[in-house]
């Protein structure tokens, strides 16, 4: 009888151990859900870090000249541009060249304090932080970025986002004469000069070089002698007149050229004062 009674307890046991070992195999399973997500988590720790980077700047020395200028905003921005190349099929040379040309190579106002290469304004929608200066009408919005970075992607999804710009990408994407064309077609900008303005920047800074970085393909350009652009920068004292009478053109040639609707003029604003012939 005693025997009886232990064997009865030792099946008793084992029936016991069986029924926890498939709760925990339940309750494993149950608990897989909870490892996707800590997946998911990590990887938009990840994106922060990388959005949390700044870009780097190399500054621009004292007393440098305006090609060197220039030089130093490509080497700083080229490889933002590439990459919006990249992700967006904007040709990099356009995007250097109108950060240039909007920027003032990164001398203007609100480019410095706002890092807002391209002169977008707030429109509606926008909700990130904003400065206020005079353009067109006084005091207009524009966006302010804690990051140059942000202006050039804010640029790309300007371009591809708004259907007036949708047929600049029926053009090749190594085809930057078109894209400064159509950039002017589409209502970019009012200044009558602004494709050429954009295309003498392009070629005199061969920023086409970018384009083929990206493409992968190798530069079948001839070198040769292509006209070149006189460009001045305005010092204290300067006058539109004190300008045309230095440089043997008129006044109104310069504001022409310049896309200028009166005489005012700033300093270290560039102007454009003729094509000269080799």
């Amino acid at each position: 009888m005693f025997l009886r009674i232990i064997k009865l307890f030792f099946i008793a046991v084992l029936l016991f151990s069986s029924c926890k070992s498939k709760k925990k195999a339940t309750s494993s399973t149950r608990k897989s859900t909870p490892k996707t997500e800590r997946v998911v988590k990590s990887n938009k720790k990840d994106t922060k870090k990388t959005e949390s980077s700044t870009t780097e700047i190399k500054s621009t020395p004292k007393n440098a000249s305006y090609t060197e200028i220039v030089a130093i905003y490509i080497e700083n921005y080229s490889p933002l541009a590439k990459e919006e190349m990249i992700q967006y099929g904007i040709p990099a040379s356009i995007t250097l060249a109108q950060g240039i040309l909007e920027s003032g190579a990164g001398r203007a106002e609100l480019s410095r304090k706002s890092n807002n290469h391209f002169g977008i304004k707030c429109h509606k929608g926008w909700t990130g932080e904003r400065v206020y200066h005079d353009d067109d009408e006084l005091q207009e919005c524009f966006r302010k970025y804690k990051d140059p970075k942000y202006s050039f992607r804010d640029h790309s999804l300007f371009l591809t986002q708004r259907s007036r710009y949708e047929g600049l990408f029926s053009y090749k994407k190594d085809d930057y004469k078109s894209w400064a064309k159509g950039l002017k077609k589409a209502g970019y900008a009012t200044d009558p000069k602004y494709p050429q303005k954009l295309i003498n920047i392009i070629e005199k800074y061969k920023l086409y070089t970018y384009d083929e970085e990206v493409l992968g393909k190798k530069s079948k350009r001839k070198t040769k002698k292509e006209p070149k652009v006189k460009t001045y920068i305005v010092e204290k004292g300067d006058t539109l007149y004190s300008i045309s009478r230095k440089f043997d053109v008129s006044v109104d040639s310069i504001k022409q050229y310049n896309g200028l609707e009166s005489n005012a003029i700033n300093i270290g604003q560039e102007l454009y004062i003729h094509i000269l012939k080799n």
